[in-house]
C-alpha cells in the first residue's frame, strides 16, 4: 500500500512507517530531474513571467550551453510534463514554452527551498562570526 508523504505541521511530522528505499528512489528521480545542467536556469525565466518564453530568449540568456543541450533539456522537461511547447507554422519558426501546473508547482517548491537555504545559511554565517 502506497502511503502519502506527511504534511508539515508546526507541531510535528514524521516519516515513521515509510519505506526508506522507496523515499530514496523518489528523491533520486527528483535530483535527476533538477540537477541536470541548465534545468534550473530554464525554469527561472518561466517562473518570472506569465507570458510564454520563446526559444530565442532561452538562447540569449543561457550563455555557455550549446543549442543541442538546450533543445535536449527543453525536450526532457516537456516529456516530464514540466513544460508545454507550442510551435507556430511561421517563417522564421517560432516556438514558445510555458510551465504546466506540474511545472509551476515544481518552481514554487524550488523557491521554497531557496528561501530555506537563505534563512539557514545566513543563520549559520551569523553564528560563525
Amino acid at each position: 500500500m502506497k502511503r502519502e508523504l506527511p504534511v508539515y505541521h508546526e507541531e510535528s511530522y514524521s516519516f515513521e512507517g515509510y519505506d526508506p528505499a522507496s523515499l530514496m528512489a523518489e528523491t533520486a528521480k527528483l535530483r535527476n530531474l533538477i540537477t541536470k545542467r541548465g534545468t534550473l536556469e530554464l525554469l527561472i525565466p518561466l517562473c518570472c513571467s506569465t507570458k510564454p518564453v520563446r526559444y530565442k530568449k532561452f538562447r540569449e540568456t543561457m550563455k555557455g550551453i550549446s543549442s543541442k543541450t538546450l533543445a535536449y533539456r527543453l525536450h526532457e522537461l516537456e516529456k516530464d510534463g514540466i513544460l508545454e511547447r507550442r510551435s507556430y507554422n511561421e517563417i522564421p519558426p517560432r516556438v514558445e514554452y510555458n510551465l504546466t501546473a506540474k511545472g509551476q508547482e515544481l518552481v514554487e517548491s524550488i523557491i521554497d527551498l531557496l528561501q530555506w537555504m537563505r534563512k539557514w545559511s545566513s543563520a549559520v554565517a551569523t553564528k560563525d562570526k
